[in-house]
């Protein structure tokens, strides 16, 4: 079991997807800490580990994360912002980095909801003039 002083934590949400992430020391590991059903692409896994290779710290530091809802992308999004906000909270100097480089502000699009008479939020039924 691991104490709570020795790791930081974050939320990151993106549409209908929230990732909570831990952040320990370690050698640069990425853990899904539910039973892993995608396994990430190299490329995908660049993506989320940005905020840490930004500042240099990508051998320094172990990721936990658990996530639900949202799609693969959206997932994708929710755990990079986690790391961020977990990484923002180890230094003063790391959280004004990622804050330049707008890894700490969270993406506030929704789906928009369907309106009555609609097939979905703005698609209308085709229209008969007679």
């Amino acid at each position: 079991m691991v104490k709570k002083s020795e790791y930081q934590f974050g939320t990151g949400r993106r549409k209908s997807a929230k990732a909570q992430v831990r952040v320990f020391k370690g050698s640069g590991k990425l853990i899904d800490t539910k039973k892993p059903t995608y396994e990430l692409t190299k490329k995908e896994l660049s993506y989320i580990m940005e905020p840490l290779k930004l500042l240099g710290l990508e051998r320094q530091y172990d990721v936990s994360y658990i996530v639900t809802g949202g799609g693969i992308s959206s997932q994708l999004d929710a755990i990079k912002l986690g790391l961020s906000r977990a990484v923002s909270k180890t230094s003063e100097e790391a959280s004004k980095t990622l804050k330049k480089e707008n890894f700490l502000s969270r993406d506030p699009r929704e789906k928009e909801r369907k309106k009555p008479g609609l097939k979905r939020a703005r698609k209308a039924p085709q229209w008969a003039k007679r």
